[in-house]
């Protein structure tokens, strides 16, 4: 699945990709964007169109679908880790899946990589990797966004929360070798070259067209990929780098003989 993410360019350099962008509300990026972990449920942009034109906008919401008939966000904790991602094959084949119901939603979650765990026999913990693409620095995962109104216990007053989901699919052969293990092992967000990823967000995107992009595999070929220092620990790397950064593990085979 898709839980780690790394966002560490500055939000103007999404106007080289979308040049007529409207930026929503100040978005304040108050994090290590080197490794953003999704079980924080933080605040992200997210780019999505609104229902009054045809232009792209870009607001924060909080990583982790809270669906938008819940009216306790507090009650939702304990199914929030479930919304982090959503599996893309339910999106139009499972009318039950909530999904389903806001598949319309759709909305960019712009990164500059993400980070998945390989198994290797061995050793005692996962080896953590750092992919991104060769050919765009900074890259779009596609998602579904909802927005629920909730009450400020302390105000009395109603909020509307946004949130949003990253959609997953079946792994390519580079990410089945390291997202090898765990309960959802063999999957890695759902990952499009740019021009699916603008049609992604378009208001009328025929269901035939909707296949399509779900559908899409991106070639391992595609892929920059490393292995990084632990990420889910409060120990400084050794030789003081970032955490999208090459560590060297000792005696880690290469991935081709896992």
């Amino acid at each position: 699945m898709c839980y780690d993410v790394s966002f560490t360019v500055d939000l103007k350099q999404l106007s080289d990709y979308f040049p007529h962008i409207n930026f929503d509300e100040q978005i304040e990026m108050n994090f290590d964007g080197t490794h953003i972990l999704g079980h924080l449920y933080g605040a992200h942009p997210i780019l999505y169109k609104n229902a009054t034109d045809d232009d792209v906008h870009c607001r924060p919401a909080e990583w982790g679908c809270i669906p938008f008939y819940v009216k306790d966000k507090a009650a939702f904790s304990k199914q929030r880790p479930s919304m982090l991602n959503a599996r893309s094959e339910r999106v139009l084949d499972d009318p039950k899946s909530y999904w389903n119901k806001i598949r319309n939603r759709r909305c960019l979650v712009p990164v500059t990589g993400f980070y998945e765990h390989r198994e290797v026999k061995g050793m005692k913990n996962k080896v953590p990797y750092f992919i991104s693409l060769k050919k765009q620095p900074l890259f779009f995962l596609p998602g579904l966004y909802s927005v629920t109104e909730l009450l400020d216990k302390e105000t009395g007053e109603l909020y509307k929360l946004w949130t949003y989901t990253i959609l997953t699919r079946d792994a390519n052969p580079v990410m089945k070798g390291i997202h090898n293990g765990g309960e959802n092992k063999w999957r890695m967000p759902l990952m499009l070259p740019l021009e699916m990823a603008k049609n992604w967000m378009e208001k009328e995107l025929p269901e035939e067209r909707y296949r399509d992009i779900i559908n899409f595999e991106m070639p391992s070929e595609e892929l920059d990929y490393h292995p990084v220092f632990s990420i889910r620990t409060s120990k400084l790397r050794p030789d003081d780098q970032p955490k999208n950064a090459f560590y060297e593990w000792p005696n880690l085979p290469e991935l081709a003989s896992s």
